[in-house]
């Protein structure tokens, strides 16, 4: 089973290269992850601001599957490690991958990979079990993301600075994606 990106291109454009359509997918995923990174606020209390990122990371899972999703957030991660302002609030450079925020980086590429592997399976098609591959997504985040905290700060300080502040904002992002991604494969379907 594919997912819809691949779906979509391969309807769009029939005749051209799979590479050239996997390289727009895995650029169009990059776009995606960088834009929704830009809308930055800060939490006084943790370093880990909130963002658009994982909303972005579980679409791009979902919509471009386990490896292209994985190589799109590789991509994303390297290229704001090289420079561009792809992080948080336009930040970038090697230095932001030793700071509170790794291991969210590192679960990125994990949960792209996971959620993308049970969207191959079919289940971000229907309503009822949609939500399950961005819960998948989200736990795999968090466990990268709080693990890491806890390596620099300890578990108690990891789950208050880096879980605690954004359950409320996460399970938003996850029903949202659980909603539209059905009714876009319902749309692509017409």
């Amino acid at each position: 089973m594919t997912t819809l990106a691949p779906t979509l291109t391969m309807r769009s454009f029939p005749r051209a290269a799979a590479w050239l359509r996997d390289l727009i997918l895995l650029i169009t995923g990059v776009i995606l992850v960088a834009m929704l990174a830009q809308g930055k606020i800060p939490l006084p209390f943790t370093p880990v601001p909130l963002t658009g990122q994982t909303f972005a990371v579980l679409l791009v899972g979902a919509t471009l599957g386990s490896k292209r999703g994985a190589a799109s957030l590789i991509l994303y991660t390297v290229l704001g490690a090289l420079g561009l302002p792809f992080f948080a609030g336009g930040a970038s450079g090697m230095a932001y991958l030793s700071g509170p925020t790794l291991g969210y980086l590192v679960g990125f590429v994990i949960a792209a990979y996971f959620v993308g592997k049970l969207a191959e399976r079919g289940l971000e098609r229907n309503l009822r079990t949609s939500l399950i591959p961005f819960i998948v997504g989200t736990l795999i985040i968090y466990l990268f993301g709080a693990g890491w905290l806890a390596i620099l700060f300890g578990v108690e300080k990891a789950l208050a600075l880096g879980v605690l502040p954004f359950l409320i904002g996460d399970l938003i992002k996850m029903v949202l994606a659980a909603l539209v991604l059905p009714g876009a494969w319902k749309l692509a379907q017409q």
